[in-house]
This record gives C-alpha cells, sequence and structure tokens, in this order.
C-alpha cells in the first residue's frame, strides 16, 4: 500500500502550476556533505564601521541621519535606474532585449544593528509593516512602476551583506517572472471557479490543521502542501486582500505579529539566528484591479538537519525540477513543537 509518508511522490504546486518531487525516504540516507561554519560573533547594537547605522556614511558617500526608528533611502547600487531610456533589440526571435527602468530601495528596520525581525518588538516591528505600506502606496502611485517587490534577504548564507536588520524594495516597469506565473495562476482558478486560489486554499489548510504552523485574527502561516525549501513558510491574509495597502490597524498589528512568530520559530528549531529570504506578492500596480491577486508573503530558509547542514538546489533541481526530503507535514510538525 502507498505511504504518502514515505514513498516518493508529486505533489502540485497551483500558484505556479509547478510540480515538486518528494522524497521522504531519503531523510535517512547519511550526510557526508558540505557542513557551514556557525558564526557566533555578538554584534553591537552600533557598529561604526556598518554602512547602515545611523550617522554613519554609506558605501555610496551619502551619511546616514541619526535616525531613531525606521529609515527608508534610495539604494546606492541600485540594480533598476529610474531615467533608463526606453529601447528593445531583438534577432530573429532568439536574441531579445529589453530596457528596464525602476526603483530601488533600502528600508532599515531599526537603529539598532543587532537585532533580527524575530528579536524586534512588536510596536517597532509595526513601524515596519507602516514604512512597507507607505512605500507601497508611494511608488505604485508612478506611472512607469507597475510591480512593486518588498523582500528580505537575512544572513550570509542568503546573500545579505550587512547583518543590520533592513530589507530592500524593487519597483519594477514589468512584471517579474514569479509574479507572472502567480498572477496567472491566480487568474485561471478565478475564470473558472469564480473564487479566490489563496481564499480557498487557506481554508482548506485550516480545516485539515497538519501543515498549520500558527496563525492569529488577521493571517495564517503554513508550510506549504507544494513547499520546496525544507521548513519554508507561506503567510496568507485571512480575508481577502489584493494587496498590502488594504490592511487596516488590526491587519497590520497582525502582519507584524505573525512575521515575528515565524522568525522566533525559525530561530528555535536549531537554536540558531535563521537565515532566509522572505518576500511579499501582492497586486501589480499597472492600475487595474486585479480581484484574482491574495497577500501572501514566502518565506524561503536554507536550513536541512541543522545550523550547520543546508539544501542546495543543484543536479536534479537545476535540471530537471524542484525535489524535497522531509515532508510539509513533519516540517510544520517540527515548527509548531518550538
Amino acid at each position: 500500500m502507498f505511504d504518502w509518508n514515505q514513498d516518493p511522490h508529486r505533489r502540485f504546486n497551483p500558484l505556479t502550476r509547478e510540480w515538486v518531487l518528494v522524497s521522504p525516504h531519503r531523510t535517512e540516507r547519511p550526510w557526508q556533505g558540505q557542513i557551514e561554519a556557525g558564526d557566533a560573533r555578538s554584534q553591537p547594537d552600533y557598529d561604526p564601521e556598518c554602512y547602515l547605522c545611523p550617522g554613519n556614511p554609506r558605501a555610496g558617500g551619502a551619511r546616514n541621519p541619526n535616525y531613531t526608528s525606521t529609515f527608508i533611502f534610495d539604494n546606492d547600487f541600485a540594480a533598476l535606474k529610474p531615467q533608463t531610456p526606453q529601447d528593445r533589440f531583438e534577432r530573429d526571435g532568439l536574441l531579445i532585449a529589453e530596457s528596464e527602468p525602476g526603483i530601488c530601495r533600502v528600508v532599515c528596520f531599526s537603529p539598532k544593528h543587532n537585532l533580527t525581525v524575530a528579536n524586534m518588538e512588536p510596536c517597532d516591528l509595526r513601524k515596519v509593516v507602516d514604512a512597507w505600506v507607505e512605500q507601497y502606496g508611494e511608488l505604485a502611485a508612478r506611472p512607469a512602476i507597475n510591480y512593486v517587490q518588498i523582500f528580505e534577504n537575512r544572513g550570509a548564507m542568503m546573500g545579505a551583506s550587512n547583518p543590520h536588520p533592513h530589507c530592500q524594495i524593487w519597483s519594477n516597469h514589468t512584471l517579474p517572472n514569479e509574479a507572472a506565473k502567480e498572477q496567472a495562476a491566480q487568474t485561471a482558478w478565478r475564470e473558472e471557479r469564480g473564487t479566490c486560489l489563496l481564499c480557498d486554499y487557506a481554508k482548506l489548510e485550516l480545516a485539515a490543521g497538519d501543515r498549520v504552523v500558527d496563525q492569529n485574527e488577521c493571517f495564517l502561516s503554513v508550510v506549504p502542501f507544494w513547499a520546496v525549501w525544507p521548513f519554508e513558510i507561506l503567510v496568507i491574509a485571512k480575508r481577502h486582500l489584493t494587496a498590502i495597502d488594504g490592511l487596516a490597524e488590526t491587519g497590520r498589528d497582525g502582519l507584524a505579529d505573525i512575521l515575528k512568530r515565524a522568525t522566533t520559530r525559525y530561530d528555535r528549531l536549531f537554536q540558531v539566528s535563521f537565515p532566509y529570504s522572505m518576500g511579499f506578492h501582492q497586486r501589480p500596480t499597472d492600475g487595474e484591479r486585479h480581484e484574482e491577486w491574495h497577500l501572501h508573503a514566502h518565506f524561503y530558509p536554507p536550513l536541512l538537519r541543522s545550523a550547520a547542514v543546508r539544501k542546495f538546489l543543484v543536479g536534479y533541481e537545476m535540471l530537471a525540477g524542484p525535489q524535497r526530503d522531509i515532508t510539509p507535514e513533519a516540517a510544520a510538525q517540527r515548527l509548531r513543537g518550538v
């Protein structure tokens, strides 16, 4: 008899309409691969060498003000530039390139250098949520901006160049790949069924319970049925909201709370400041209503077995498709238990 907890199988991701291979029996294999070196260095409240700390010069030459709350500035080394001229190149349908204007910003969460989302006070984390809402609205109002991507890379393992608590906001003229896939899937679901894909999914997960990690009045966090990363978390608004600008006061408090809960559970799991990439997916800013969209956030953390063993997307995953060993149900159970 087939055992979903032990036998290899595929799971479908309705947000991207892609499959992930699940191989639970591989959790028994011995590990002789790379072991990550730990970083036991404690960070001070203020680092005179940090280019994000208050009053310090940044890498681009500007000096930060002596800020006392959140601090936002245009990225000194932006991947996108607002004054990029329009141009397009194409040859034989094979060589295609387009210019891409945009705006990139940095949001410092706090003046304290040694904080993470997990150890910030809820009232201070709420100020970060307010900054996200403000930035989304301000950038969305610009005619050249059609998508706003808010994301945080936490930890050197995820490519963060500075430990100071901060995130980035990249706003594009065109819809990026992952958002485009999710838009197509959510649009198709709404057209075919007349309902919202993630509203339906949230109800299903709340009823099942075995992949739920946490919840509050406004948000639900789960290890999604189709998760690729071992301890991946999907944060879903319980009410149908197309973007972060739809959050009222209670919803903003709820978002701050669920993010703190998720990151605190991560830190407790392996007793380490857990690395991850986190980002919001929400309504494009092209002026359309986009009722098919549902506000959600993805946490993609790389740790697999311990603080020293990470998952790599290589080999089969690069050449064929994503694969995971530990089931989402087992991952959620472990996260609930810490």
